[in-house]
């Protein structure tokens, strides 16, 4: 039984400070508090991070160290946690918690090793787009080797998968995919929540869109990230197991035959971008790649 504190997680970084009183507000109107703040800290100062938010949040800070990727940043909070918690509830510093983000996050985490939960999609400027965010099936686990729902902003670990997940490779862009991946490979239970729990803000520098209209440059880029994070999982994970590792190599083949379609095809791009833009979509991360629904376009024989 999860019944002590547990820890809640996200990352600042230059760009997120107007966003930072809202998210605070959120944080502070839960209706389980029976948790720490931790802030993982990229390229600002501790004093500038208070002033933004309006309120000092009384949290743990951990600094960025020069040089640092993303990874790293959230490598060294996660391990620190993962030691000290029984769990750790992980969001986004511009988005918004709903008031039983934890603790339906807790609840969950009593059967789960992992729980994520829907989301509501909101602009930047906060606006509802009465949008949801979550999987067409509730079978999570069989989109993991295709897609990811399990987002650093919407997932709550038990610390005792997420040591076994650790640690995250220094490279690895995809960080919140790469640790559920990991998990999904060591047989942990994983649970979906899908009442939103979160208001997802989304950007139109987001490198994770999830909202039509693309445009073809976002799909080049999504497809580049989407094969980097197979590289990484299959390189840096020796100890996949084979049924998994034949499920991951698949994916890995179909994205780069994707990936070399629409790279040497401007037109077929094109063609992919405008058929994709027309779609019903379930606006959940790297849904916008290798589309099966499109296969007739980009697939070469």
């Amino acid at each position: 039984m999860l019944t002590g504190r547990l820890a809640l997680y996200t990352t600042v970084y230059p760009g997120v400070e107007r966003y930072l009183p809202a998210w605070y507000k959120s944080v502070s109107a839960q209706t389980d508090c029976n948790f720490d703040i931790w802030i993982g800290v990229d390229g600002l100062a501790v004093d500038a991070v208070i002033e933004a938010m309006g309120a000092d949040p009384s949290a743990t800070w951990v600094m960025a160290e020069a040089g640092d990727t993303p990874a790293q940043i959230r490598q060294a909070a996660i391990e620190k946690i993962a030691h000290e918690y029984p769990a750790v509830v992980f969001v986004d510093s511009d988005d918004l918690l709903e008031p039983t983000r934890v603790g339906a996050a807790r609840k969950s985490l009593r059967s789960k090793d992992i729980s994520a939960c829907a989301m509501r999609i909101i602009d930047e400027r906060g606006t509802d787009l009465g949008i949801v965010s979550k999987p067409s099936t509730r079978n999570v686990v069989a989109l993991i080797p295709r897609y990811n729902v399990f987002g650093l902003t919407n997932t709550a670990y038990r610390s005792q998968i997420l040591r076994q997940c650790l640690p995250i490779p220094a490279e690895c862009v995809l960080i919140d995919w790469f640790l559920v991946t990991r998990a999904w490979a060591l047989d942990a239970s994983l649970g979906f929540d899908f009442t939103c729990r979160m208001a997802y803000r989304q950007h139109s520098y987001s490198i994770a869109n999830v909202l039509a209209p693309f445009t073809k440059q976002q799909v080049l880029q999504a497809s580049k990230l989407v094969l980097s994070h197979y590289n990484i999982i299959l390189v840096k994970v020796p100890q996949l197991q084979t049924e998994h590792k034949k499920e991951l190599e698949t994916a890995r083949q179909r994205a780069k035959a994707f990936c070399n379609s629409v790279t040497e095809s401007p037109e077929m791009l094109d063609c992919y971008v405008h058929e994709l833009n027309r779609l019903p979509l379930n606006h959940i991360w790297w849904e916008c790649v290798a589309h099966p629904q499109l296969e007739y376009i980009w697939r070469r024989n």
